[in-house]
């Protein structure tokens, strides 16, 4: 990411963000609805961009706290050089939850044409979300706009929240699969979906590096899910238990 753009473009380089910098932001880059086609500019905006919904996100139950922040952290690969200017950015933009509506859309006009993106930024903001051990309703809520807002159908946010939430849902909606489905199409499917999750699939791509480990979450998920539809379906043994040492 382009910390060192990002830290101009924010004005961190000149001693601290001002009043309303995150819409001057947006504006100066045209993405204030008349996006300017330079890709220098738009890598700032999308980096500003998940630095703002993330840090929004984390003040959605009323308190930001800082094992969201280092969750975000880990998740983005920012230079320790970069460590304060980015701190200082996701101070700024977890003062309060106001706008994030908008800055969903702007996320969802940088990334028109890019599904994958588009999930894998999502999976993103539920691994910092639940960083902390749980959901609050408000971070639910937000994140269903936010998935609302990017394009993502109602299915495929089911899927990615199931991987974060172990709410007694049913494992088809993991896979996106009716549960009437054949075994024959519940394998199909699952071999799809463990391909389309793979590493080196994701990076081919488009999905940067540092979005790697929340799709590893749900690709965990996934695998799960298929194994307890075998289960439920007579094709494989619930494993047993590890023996405690």
């Amino acid at each position: 990411m382009p910390w060192k753009a990002l830290q101009t473009a924010v004005g961190l380089d000149k001693g601290g963000p001002l009043r309303n910098a995150l819409g001057q932001i947006w504006q100066s880059l045209g993405m204030d609805g008349t996006p300017r086609h330079d890709c220098a500019q738009c890598q700032v905006a999308f980096t500003i961009g998940v630095i703002t919904l993330a840090a929004k996100m984390s003040k959605a139950d009323g308190v930001s706290s800082a094992i969201e922040a280092a969750a975000f952290e880990r998740q983005f690969s920012v230079p320790e050089s970069e460590h304060e200017h980015a701190q200082r950015l996701f101070a700024l933009a977890s003062e309060d939850v106001a706008g994030y509506e908008i800055y969903a859309s702007q996320m969802a006009r940088i990334l028109a044409g890019e599904p994958e993106l588009k999930i894998s930024l999502l999976e993103c903001l539920f691994h910092i979300a639940t960083a902390d051990g749980i959901l609050h309703p408000a971070e639910d809520k937000f994140l269903s706009t936010v998935s609302e807002s990017l394009g993502v159908s109602q299915t495929d946010f089911r899927a990615v929240r199931r991987a974060f939430i172990h709410d007694p849902d049913s494992p088809y909606e993991v896979l996106s699969i009716d549960a009437g489905a054949t075994d024959q199409e519940i394998k199909a499917r699952y071999r799809e979906l463990v391909k389309s999750h793979h590493p080196d699939a994701l990076v081919s791509k488009g999905v940067p590096p540092e979005f790697l480990a929340a799709a590893g979450r749900r690709l965990a998920a996934i695998t799960e899910a298929y194994e307890a539809i075998q289960v439920e379906r007579g094709l494989r043994r619930e494993r047993a238990l590890e023996p405690s040492s």
